[in-house]
């Protein structure tokens, strides 16, 4: 495996390609030796063509550069149970909180620190009536929805071998055990637009733009364009922080705290953040402006009502599991209730 800033990169190539199982095995055992060992990895070489994601971030970037009232035609729901929509900036504060009353005013003293994105989250609404998705009405910006819901399914597709390269690289003895809880209607994609401010505002710390946390479903696949400034937990210095830099047509994959809780921490849920971008010459004028970014994150989640405990091969005398059961809807509301 080669690295980028310690970030371990897997090519796909052989798992789409190869029958072998032989070779089906080393991939995953590539995979999941990242998700132990950072939590992180490019994928390079996946199912998603290069063409589909250069046309993915030329539509973020119309949607984005439509007049305001015409955003807020699809605004995201009131309150926290309904996941979609248009998020206009300072409406999400994502951190760490978990939604017990300590966490609360945790919660509550973060929000003085406001978070400076803008987001879109879109689902296939035919596919889930408890989270019916918010879309523009198809004349304000023609081809969005018929675009993105097929990019959706694409990104999908992709996440299906993802899943099962983990399945076999952790022991489990069907490749397709995950695939039966993540039918793909759970799932969700967003379109993320940090528009340009002032470094001095990140750099004094009373803007962030996105503070650290983890996630909270089974993985998430980002798509990132080439402005830079994701950040994750620096393995070997718990507390410092290594660059993600962006890899042209790669996506990168990183667990998420329900796959942790499945594999009874084998696999790492790690903190990552988005901060300035680490090139200097990305500033312009006497404000030092950041340049806008744009990115696509896609978040893996199983049924609502699935059970997620502990792993057949991911516990045994000597490693008893860490976590009882948990429902993923329960857990889902419980940190959506500390983000908006």
């Amino acid at each position: 495996m080669a690295e980028t800033s310690s970030i371990p990169i897997v090519d796909f190539a052989a798992w789409h390609t190869n029958t072998d199982i032989d070779d089906k095995k080393a991939v995953a055992a590539k995979v999941v030796e990242a998700c132990r060992t950072v939590g992180f990895v490019y994928i390079i070489n996946h199912t998603v063509s290069p063409e589909m994601l250069a046309e993915a971030f030329e539509m973020s970037k119309r949607l984005f550069d439509l007049p305001q009232e015409k955003k807020m035609l699809a605004p995201h729901p009131p309150g926290f149970t309904i996941h979609r929509g248009y998020s206009w900036p300072g409406l999400e504060k994502v951190s760490n909180a978990m939604g017990d009353e300590e966490d609360r005013d945790l919660a509550t003293n973060l929000r003085k620190v406001s978070d400076i994105k803008v987001t879109s989250k879109t689902w296939r609404i035919e596919e889930n009536l408890d989270q019916p998705n918010v879309w523009l009405p198809d004349d304000v910006l023609p081809g969005f929805r018929t675009f993105m819901t097929e990019f959706y399914w694409e990104c999908h597709r992709a996440a299906e071998g993802i899943l099962s390269a983990m399945a076999l690289g952790i022991g489990l003895s069907d490749e397709q055990y995950f695939r039966p809880s993540h039918p793909g209607h759970n799932n969700q994609l967003r379109l993320l637009h940090y528009p340009p401010i002032p470094a001095a505002l990140l750099e004094e710390q009373s803007t962030s733009r996105m503070d650290a946390h983890s996630d909270w479903g089974s993985i998430t696949m980002l798509f990132q364009d080439d402005c830079g400034g994701l950040q994750i937990g620096d393995p070997h210095k718990p507390g410092s922080f290594i660059d993600a830099p962006p890899l042209k047509d790669a996506l990168i994959m990183n667990v998420g705290d329900l796959m942790m809780r499945w594999s009874n921490d084998t696999l790492k849920s790690t903190l990552h953040r988005v901060t300035l971008p680490p090139k200097q010459d990305r500033f312009t004028g006497d404000d030092r402006m950041t340049r806008a970014r744009y990115s696509i994150p896609y978040f893996v989640s199983p049924e609502g009502q699935s059970v997620v405990e502990c792993l057949p091969s991911c516990a045994d005398e000597k490693h008893p599991p860490k976590y009882k059961p948990i429902v993923w809807d329960d857990y889902r509301l419980m940190r959506a209730s500390m983000q908006y």
